[in-house]
């Protein structure tokens, strides 16, 4: 099994990938790449690497992009929108919420996990597994902000 840093986070970034398009048959489906051989991409321990076509296949049938967005941050670097889709509209109120949501659940699963003074691999998994979450949910809430900003300010209330 290969333990290197970077393995972990691209692995991390399959399942994360798999789990957004609908789960392994779906990801099958979409990349015309076996269940069994999406399933070893989906495994945290098997060396099995998704080809760039599947995660291209897979990015784009779901919008989000997990593995190039890691990939890119292993460099240091990180994607950005185009101009022409920053002024989206996105709901201040249900991103801050959800960002929220998402950090609690990496603050207490974090705080389950390192009570013991004993970090596991599972326990590590999840805690990965909810950072990446969390990453989704600041992205959004940054884009919801970056529109407040455009539009001059925003109104919030029910």
């Amino acid at each position: 099994m290969i333990q290197t840093a970077w393995f972990h986070r691209i692995k991390a970034a399959q399942r994360d990938l798999i789990r957004l398009v609908g789960g392994i048959e779906r990801a099958a489906e979409i990349s015309s790449i076996s269940k069994s051989h999406i399933g070893r991409m989906n495994n945290a321990t098997d060396p099995e690497m998704m080809p760039l076509h599947a995660v291209y296949a897979l990015e784009s049938e779901c919008g989000v992009q997990v593995v190039t967005s890691a990939m890119a941050e292993l460099h240091g670097k990180r994607l950005v929108e185009p101009e022409s889709e920053r002024g989206a509209d996105h709901c201040l109120i249900a991103a801050y919420s959800d960002m929220v949501r998402k950090a609690g659940d990496l603050i207490s699963g974090g705080a389950v996990a390192i009570a013991d003074l004993m970090v596991t691999p599972a326990e590590a998994t999840k805690m990965d597994r909810d950072a990446a979450e969390l990453e989704i949910g600041i992205a959004a809430l940054r884009k919801a902000l970056a529109n407040v900003k455009a539009r001059g300010g925003q109104r919030v209330g029910l």
